[in-house]
């Protein structure tokens, strides 16, 4: 199994298209507003943080950069070919590693972790972005990388959030401007209903062991100069003890 071509194509032109300036994405926010923040709720449930850390969904690697600072071994993969080589000429000190990964690829998965062995795991915005059929194997890709020592932390957009996009999109104004490609690519954020999310997380074998809300800060502003938020459900996940079911 692996992704749709139509999503694929939607994300490379999606990311071919963006610029390379810092912040010029919507959801790529400076680490201080992110991953930051998330590494706060992440690290005590860490067993052991010397694994590797995988950066799933990595995009141009702004968040990436800022883990490879914090951790030994920091690889981040992504299923657009175009993200990867943004991520790739950003990290010019060459601090983490970048690969391409299609996360419902079981081989390509379990490929990886035979590589890597048990790792870590960052997941931001990626199962809320994913067309329904790819949700539960980016998530049993996640058990496959997390093996029987590692830990993931995932944060998805929460189901209000699709409300506050609609109502920026339906501006008479238009979309701010940062929208603007997510919605002409196609990609629809915000898709997941809140009680699913955890659901798809244990029918792919993971134990939630923390969880809360924290809204995802974008790069976008509104007129009166507010940051936009967008409502967000955050959990830390390990093996439960059931093999996670790629095959």
């Amino acid at each position: 199994m692996s992704v749709t071509n139509r999503y694929r194509d939607a994300w490379e032109g999606f990311w071919r298209d963006a610029p390379e300036e810092p912040g010029s994405v919507i959801w790529d926010a400076e680490p201080a507003l992110t991953a930051e923040r998330h590494l706060a709720l992440f690290r005590p449930h860490l067993a052991d943080d010397r694994l590797p850390l995988v950066d799933l969904g990595c995009g141009n690697g702004t968040q990436t950069r800022f883990l490879a600072d914090r951790f030994p071994h920091v690889l981040g993969v992504d299923l657009s070919a175009a993200a990867v080589d943004l991520a790739r000429r950003g990290d010019g000190a060459r601090r983490a590693g970048f690969a391409q990964l299609d996360a419902t690829d079981p081989a390509a998965v379990r490929e990886l972790h035979e590589r890597l062995g048990d790792a870590n795991v960052y997941v931001r915005g990626v199962i809320h972005q994913s067309e329904p059929a790819d949700r539960g194997p980016v998530a049993e890709a996640v058990a496959v990388l997390l093996g029987g020592r590692g830990r993931g932390f995932v944060v998805e957009l929460a189901e209000a959030a699709k409300g506050v996009l609609a109502r920026l999109a339906q501006n008479p104004a238009g979309p701010p401007p940062k929208l603007r490609p997510v919605l002409s690519h196609g990609l629809a954020p915000a898709e997941v209903a809140d009680e699913a999310f955890t659901d798809i997380l244990r029918a792919a074998g993971l134990g939630v062991l923390a969880s809360g809300d924290m809204p995802l800060l974008t790069t976008e502003f509104t007129p009166d100069g507010a940051r936009i938020e967008l409502p967000a459900h955050w959990v830390v996940v390990g093996a439960d003890g059931r093999r996670p079911g790629l095959s």
